[in-house]
């Protein structure tokens, strides 16, 4: 229904309860928009000149504006302790264990997302700012066991459909914010942090990443894609690319 209102596709497990709330908070909005439309209306003719020639500054004493704001705060505590405070708690609050996530690092840069798995050891090799060059783009240090089956795909991010997914994010400049709109995924990138963020894919499709951070003259054109396939079809992918390092 929200996404014949014009809301993107859903293809998260959370994107639901996210949207929702959205359409609460502008149904809200809607209704103090055209209340507040008729009430200037009433006001415009209540208290038009003709009928009170003489300016009168002890205000309106009626108790309607009153009973109205104190509903408009009712429903405002009821979004904010009712939806928004426990979907932060959810996605927030905790993460995933690792060893239940397909764990992956994505790192931003002007103006590219690097993303960084694992290999079929499940352990991320070691990175140094000395070995970043435009073959490494990372500084994956290639003599790091854990660094041997590792691989590095710009731009795109595969991942598999109805699994939890958990992404390291990092910068290796300025501050980037990595969107995923369909997902309902957004979270910002920042310099010498690792920021965690989780989300379930439910839709197999492909989707774009998109940085929603103002980073430099050419973040019009920082843009990824999504890829989320059944899980058959991301073990070949895996498998393809661990082919790639053999030879």
């Amino acid at each position: 229904m929200l996404e014949l209102l014009g809301m993107p596709t859903q293809a998260s497990t959370h994107a639901a309860d996210i949207d929702n709330m959205i359409a609460l908070i502008h149904w809200l909005m809607a209704v103090l928009f055209v209340g507040w439309g008729i009430f200037f209306v009433f006001v415009l003719f209540r208290f038009r000149k003709s009928a009170n020639p003489t300016a009168s500054y002890s205000g309106a004493k009626g108790k309607v504006a009153k009973y109205t704001e104190y509903a408009v705060i009712v429903v405002e505590a009821v979004l904010l302790v009712g939806y928004a405070i426990p979907a932060w708690a959810i996605r927030v609050g905790s993460f995933p264990s690792e060893s239940e996530a397909v764990v992956v690092r994505v790192v931003a840069k002007q103006f590219e997302w690097q993303v960084h798995y694992a290999g079929a050891d499940g352990r991320f090799g070691r990175r140094e700012v000395r070995l970043v060059a435009a073959e490494n783009p990372i500084g994956l240090d290639r003599t790091d066991p854990d660094a041997k089956d590792d691989f590095v795909d710009t731009n795109n991010l595969t991942l598999p459909v109805d699994r939890t997914i958990l992404i390291h994010l990092s910068s290796m400049d300025v501050i980037h914010s990595f969107g995923l709109v369909e997902m309902r995924v957004k979270q910002d990138a920042v310099p010498g942090m690792d920021i965690p963020v989780w989300f379930i894919p439910n839709r197999i499709g492909e989707y774009e990443i998109n940085c929603s951070q103002l980073c430099g003259l050419g973040h019009y054109r920082m843009r990824g894609f999504l890829h989320i396939k059944s899980e058959a079809d991301f073990r070949s992918y895996l498998d393809e690319q661990a082919k790639g390092l053999t030879q």
